[in-house]
């Protein structure tokens, strides 16, 4: 750390014969990996990668942590990891890695609340900052029809794909029976991990009027931006998990969201998310018509270009926020540990 509003991020090191961009398993966890870079580094902070261990390993890396007076930071993202079916060996390394950290960070009050019900630590809350770093974001294309969209990506354990689109299916030919100009897009991408998920897909999108279904190669980060302008509702298909970094590029590309009541999503952005049920498209009709009402929700529309331009500017504002809570955390954590 150079000065009050600087830190030093070093990249994350590559496991041993690891393809380039590889970073899983995180080596910065290893206790061996930690005794040999000990001298070059003030603190650790840990968001993701905690599911490649079990408790025990984890407990062994918050031991060495300790011992060579290295302070952890955790920021809690999930409180259920949206990678696994089973949780609790997640609950378990949660447990460790709670009790272990000398700070806590989580990105929302109600998200705090579990958190210290549940663990008895207290949390500093940080929302999470924007996504993008472009000034220049898309708006969407004009469309004569309200375009709602759901991205099942590869059909992952918390997005239930079969379920979601029968919901989507139905709510859509209720909406059109009532004369609305409605029509769905929902994307797959062409590696799945459940195959049998997929031809079900398939064949409730294939014969159902107005959807339509995308099966094509992973988008990349710019392609996924404006494939979500494009829309009017952006669906979230998850079953179980804490918070969602869909919906923050939502909220930056000013797309309003359908989601299930899941975690703490619906805590990120409450007044662009509008809660439905799996298996219940009358609660998704009417969180359609709830989130196509303010005039910004129009892709390619002046109101749209105008929220998003509002959104980037307080967006900017929050990020510079957000550095300068982290900086603090970290100087705090790095004094408490001097003084123990």
């Amino acid at each position: 750390m150079t000065d009050e509003l600087s830190v030093d991020l070093r990249p994350d090191p590559s496991p041993p014969g690891a393809a380039p961009g590889q970073w899983w398993p995180p080596q910065v966890l290893l206790p061996a990996w930690l005794e040999a870079h000990a001298g070059e580094i003030d603190l650790v902070h840990l968001h993701f990668g905690s599911e490649s261990y079990s408790a025990d390993e984890l407990a062994a890396t918050v031991d060495t942590l300790q011992r060579l007076e290295l302070p952890l930071v955790y920021t809690v993202h999930d409180l259920e990891n949206p990678q696994l079916s089973a949780q609790e060996p997640h609950r378990a390394a949660l447990a460790v890695l709670i009790a272990g950290a000398n700070e806590l960070i989580t990105l929302t009050p109600s998200t705090a609340a579990e958190v210290e019900r549940d663990y008895g630590r207290a949390s500093d809350v940080i929302a999470h900052p924007t996504l993008v770093e472009d000034d220049a974001l898309p708006l969407g294309r004009p469309s004569t029809t309200t375009r709602v969209g759901v991205h099942l990506r590869d059909l992952r354990p918390n997005i239930d794909g079969v379920a979601t689109t029968a919901t989507l299916v139905r709510a859509v030919a209720d909406l059109r029976a009532h004369g609305a100009a409605v029509e769905a897009v929902v994307r797959l991408n062409e590696n799945v991990r459940d195959a049998d998920a997929a031809a079900s897909i398939d064949a409730l999108a294939r014969t159902a009027d107005g959807v339509r279904l995308e099966r094509a190669a992973r988008l990349d980060d710019d392609a996924l931006a404006a494939w979500i302008a494009d829309l009017d509702v952006c669906l979230l298909p998850y079953t179980h998990g804490t918070h969602s970094g869909w919906a923050e590029l939502c909220y930056d590309l000013a797309v309003p969201v359908a989601g299930t009541r899941v975690g703490h999503v619906g805590s990120q952005h409450p007044a662009d998310f509008h809660t439905y049920g799996l298996g219940d498209p009358v609660s998704l009709e009417r969180a359609i018509v709830d989130a196509t009402a303010p005039a910004w929700s129009v892709p390619g529309s002046a109101a749209r270009a105008a929220e998003v331009a509002r959104r980037r500017t307080e967006r900017r504002e929050d990020r510079e926020r957000v550095r300068q809570a982290h900086v603090a955390l970290y100087r705090r954590s790095l004094r408490t540990e001097s003084a123990a």
